[in-house]
C-alpha cells in the first residue's frame, strides 16, 4: 500500500494571522507555532528540512590535529576487521541452519500430518497440560476413562463420519460429526499476527483455508538465501500445489560501504507465477474510467485492469534493478525492506512456533514487553484530592509568570 503523497509547497494554504492575546510586542509565539503545526504543507517542508540536516558534521573531527586523525584511521581499520569477523559469524550461523534443517523438517512433517488429518496423535503424544479444558473425560459413573477408551471413542466418531453407522447411529451422525485435523490453522495464524493480517483481505480467506503447510528451505549455493514454500491442497482458485517465495542474501559487507553492515541483508527476492483459474484472479480488479477528448469534448468510458490488495501479491515482489543496488528508488527500497521483514518473520517466528501463534500464546508473550520502555508511573492519572502533600496555596504551574 503506497503512502499518501506529501503536499507540495505550492499547495500550502495561507496561514491566517493570529491576534495578539499575550500583550507583548511579538504576540503569542506558542499560539503561532501551534497554528503552523496544523498545516500539513508546513509540516512536510519542515520534515524535509530536518532530514537534510541529519548527519551534518559539527566540524569537530575536521578540527582535530593530524596525529589524532591518524589514530582514528587505525580505529576504522580495526572496525573493518570487526565487521569482517561479524560476517564470518553469520556464515557459521547459516551453516548451523543447514546442519539442523533436516531435524526440524522431521518434526514439522509430523505437525503437517496432524494438521491435515493424515494421522491421529496417540494419547501419549497428546499428554500436555491444558489451562482451558479438561484433558481427561469421565465415564457415565463419574470415573475417568482409560486412554484406550478415548482412542476407541475417536475411532467410533470416525466411523460415524464415514457413514458406517446404521439405524440410531445414523441419526446421531450430525451431532457427532468428527472434525478432521485442525481447520483453518494457517489462516488463523495470519489473522492473529498484525503484520500478516494487514495483508489478508476478506476474499483471500477462502483460499487460505486450503493452505496445508509452510516450509523453509535454506540455500547454501550461490545465490545463497532461503525459500518459503506454501503448500496448498487442490482448490478452485489456482492450479498450483506449491507457491514459492525465494530470498537471495548477502552475508558479506558491501565493499563500497562496509561500515553500513548490520548482518545478512536481502539483495533480491522472487515469487512464483500463480496460475489462476479463469475468473478467479483476486490480485487484479477492473475499474471504469472516464476520458474526455480535448478537441471534440466527447467523453468515453474505458475499463482498466489494476492491481487489487491481496495477500497473494506477496508472490509478486518489487523488481530490483540490475547493477548497483544504489540505483533503487526510495519507494522500491522501502517495499523491498517491508517484504523482507515479512519473509524473515515467517521464517524465524511463524514456522518454528506455529501452534503458539495459532493459540495466541506467542502474541501474548510479545505483549508482555509492551510497557518496558515507559518509566514507572508514567501516564498514570493524578488525583490531587487524594494527595496529602498537595497544597494549592504553595504550588503553582511551572509556566505561570507574574505580570
Amino acid at each position: 500500500m503506497s503512502e499518501p503523497e506529501k503536499p507540495q509547497v505550492e499547495d500550502v494554504e495561507d496561514v491566517e494571522e493570529i491576534e495578539d492575546h499575550a500583550g507583548g510586542e511579538g504576540g503569542d509565539s506558542s499560539a503561532i507555532a501551534a497554528q503552523l503545526m496544523k498545516n500539513p504543507g508546513v509540516l512536510a517542508a519542515l520534515q524535509d528540512k530536518f532530514s537534510s540536516m541529519i548527519g551534518t558534521s559539527s566540524g569537530y573531527i575536521e578540527s582535530l590535529p593530524k596525529e589524532v586523525k591518524r589514530r582514528i584511521k587505525a580505529l576504522k581499520k580495526l572496525q573493518n576487521e570487526v565487521i569482517n569477523l561479524e560476517s564470518e559469524f553469520y556464515k557459521e550461523v547459516s551453516s548451523l541452519e543447514l546442519k539442523y534443517g533436516p531435524k526440524y523438517a522431521e518434526l514439522f512433517e509430523k505437525r503437517k500430518d496432524i494438521l491435515n488429518a493424515k494421522v491421529e496423535p496417540t494419547d501419549e503424544e497428546c499428554e500436555w497440560p491444558s489451562d482451558d479444558e479438561e484433558d481427561s473425560k469421565e465415564a457415565g459413573d463419574g470415573s475417568k476413562l482409560a486412554p484406550e477408551s478415548q482412542q476407541d471413542e475417536l475411532k467410533d466418531k470416525v466411523k460415524v463420519e464415514d457413514g458406517k453407522g446404521t439405524g440410531d447411529e445414523g441419526g446421531d451422525a450430525k451431532e457427532k460429526e468428527f472434525v478432521k485435523g485442525i481447520p483453518s490453522f494457517w489462516l488463523t495464524i495470519f489473522k492473529n499476527v498484525d503484520m500478516l493480517s494487514d495483508m489478508v483481505q476478506e476474499y483471500d480467506e477462502p483460499i487460505l483455508t486450503h493452505l496445508q503447510d509452510i516450509n523453509v528451505v535454506i540455500h547454501e549455493q550461490d545465490p545463497v538465501g532461503f525459500s518459503l514454500e506454501f503448500h496448498f491442497e487442490e482448490n478452485e482458485h489456482f492450479t498450483d500445489k506449491v507457491l514459492t517465495k525465494r530470498y537471495e542474501m548477502r552475508y558479506t559487507p558491501d565493499p563500497d560501504d562496509p561500515f553500513s553492515y548490520e548482518g545478512p541483508e536481502i539483495i533480491k527476492c522472487t515469487g512464483s507465477t500463480i496460475n489462476w483459474n479463469k475468473g478467479k484472479n483476486i490480485t487484479v480488479k477492473q475499474v471504469k474510467k472516464k476520458q474526455k477528448h480535448k478537441g471534440k469534448g466527447l467523453t468515453r468510458t474505458i475499463t482498466k485492469q489494476v492491481q487489487a490488495d491481496s495477500f497473494f501479491n506477496f508472490f509478486n515482489p518489487p523488481t530490483v534493478p540490475e547493477g548497483s543496488e544504489s540505483e533503487m528508488d526510495e519507494d522500491t527500497e522501502a517495499l523491498l525492506g517491508a517484504d523482507y521483514e515479512i519473509g524473515h518473520f515467517i521464517k524465524e517466528r511463524i514456522v518454528p512456533r506455529a501452534v503458539l501463534f495459532f493459540t495466541g500464546e506467542a502474541i501474548d508473550q510479545d505483549d508482555d514487553y509492551d510497557d518496558e520502555d515507559n518509566e514507572e508511573g508514567e501516564d498514570e492519572d493524578y488525583d490531587e484530592d487524594n494527595d496529602a502533600d498537595y497544597n494549592p496555596d504553595t504550588e503553582k504551574p511551572a509556566d505561570c509568570k507574574q505580570q
